[in-house]
């Protein structure tokens, strides 16, 4: 019998980790979380602002000290140790670049103030420039790059020092819409090719699921689920998942007996369902509400539906603007819809989903069904 491989050791293990912030009473920003991450993914921490992610991140970097629990860095436990003496560099929102110095000179400050000489110093300034795609760029100041190249800039100068783990805290936050979508692609591939563990703080669910290998879902200084961007998706571990990862309409109560026909907890992304006309033949096995069209908004790739049912409550619906509904089947406020889905794109899911106001008074891409 072959001999079984022992599991790799986590580059961070957190244990029963928990931090209260002194008050009356005592706020509990992170309540007793167990987490692993593996060397060289991107893991990503998810959740809405007051969550508790960037206090976990700011734990594991030394800058706060837990109430309680234990930190550990690749086998090490580091949970009293200073920050200086962890294995671990930070990227934040705010690039904090030196506007006096080049950016190699930025770049290079963290290797002068460890003493490394000056012959290796420049070696891995440049290595580090290349990394993020700015091996040209040494001789400039930060007041000449765009947004996006000042957060490579911090980039490089976190990853110069090769650190076992980068932490980044939210670093796309303050770009503009296409430039952090351009930034997200080029940060996977620098991952990929440093091949360090980079733990990422976002509350943008988006991002997560496209730069992720695994996400921790964060909820009231709680983690909700861990798993990769599909399972977290497709298989959401509660309501609170289902409602804040992506767009879902959640189904409980009399609805949910109405359209599902059981008891229980349900979501159904609004891209699973279809919208027709009543009457039109659809293919067998198909689920299906009836209810009327009472807004449709034009999104670009998409638009979106939100249907008042007859059952009662309101589902939306997104449609691809692919050109496949032709222009004679166009729908309009006020019209009879009948609504389609496949039993199998159905989500149970656990416990009982905290209340939401309706799809037009909550975020313009949810919707609750009580």
């Amino acid at each position: 019998m072959a001999a079984e491989t022992a599991p790799a050791t986590p580059a961070i293990r957190l244990s029963r980790l928990r931090k209260e912030f002194a008050g009356s009473p005592p706020v509990v920003a992170v309540d007793d979380i167990d987490l692993d991450v593996r060397a060289g993914e991107f893991f990503s921490m998810l959740g809405p602002s007051g969550s508790g992610k960037t206090t976990v991140l700011r734990m594991i970097a030394g800058f706060e000290e837990p109430t309680s629990g234990h930190i550990e860095l690749a086998g090490e436990d580091v949970t009293r140790r200073q920050p200086y003496d962890r294995d671990v560099n930070t990227v934040f929102q705010d690039y904090a670049l030196f506007p006096h110095m080049s950016v190699a000179e930025n770049v290079e400050y963290g290797l002068l103030v460890k003493k490394v000489s000056r012959t290796e110093r420049r070696r891995r300034v440049a290595q580090a420039l290349e990394q993020v795609r700015l091996g040209d760029h040494g001789r400039r100041r930060p007041s000449q790059l765009s947004g996006g190249q000042r957060q490579r800039v911090a980039l490089a100068r976190a990853l110069v020092n090769r650190p076992t783990v980068l932490l980044l805290d939210e670093p796309l936050g303050a770009l503009d819409l296409k430039l952090r979508e351009q930034m997200q692609v080029e940060l996977k591939a620098i991952q990929r090719d440093v091949g360090i563990t980079f733990l990422f703080v976002t509350h943008d669910q988006e991002e997560a699921l496209t730069l992720s290998d695994r996400i921790a879902v964060f909820s009231a200084g709680r983690v909700e689920q861990v798993g990769t961007a599909r399972e977290v998706y497709e298989s959401p571990a509660s309501a609170f998942v289902a409602g804040f990862v992506g767009t879902s309409n959640l189904l409980t109560g009399q609805a949910a007996r109405a359209l599902i026909r059981r008891d229980g907890s349900f979501a159904i992304r609004p891209e699973k369902i279809q919208v027709g006309r009543p009457g039109v033949p659809t293919a067998d096995g198909l689920m299906s509400a009836d209810g009327v069209l009472e807004e449709i908004v034009y999104g670009g790739p998409v638009t979106r539906y939100v249907v008042a049912l007859e059952a009662g409550g309101r589902l939306t619906a997104l449609e691809q603007n692919d050109g496949a509904r032709m222009p004679g089947a166009a729908l309009a406020r006020g019209q009879r819809v009948e609504l389609h889905w496949r039993p199998d794109h159905v989500i149970d899911v656990p416990g009982t989903p905290t209340p939401q106001p309706s799809s037009l008074e909550a975020s313009p891409l949810q919707s609750s069904t009580t």
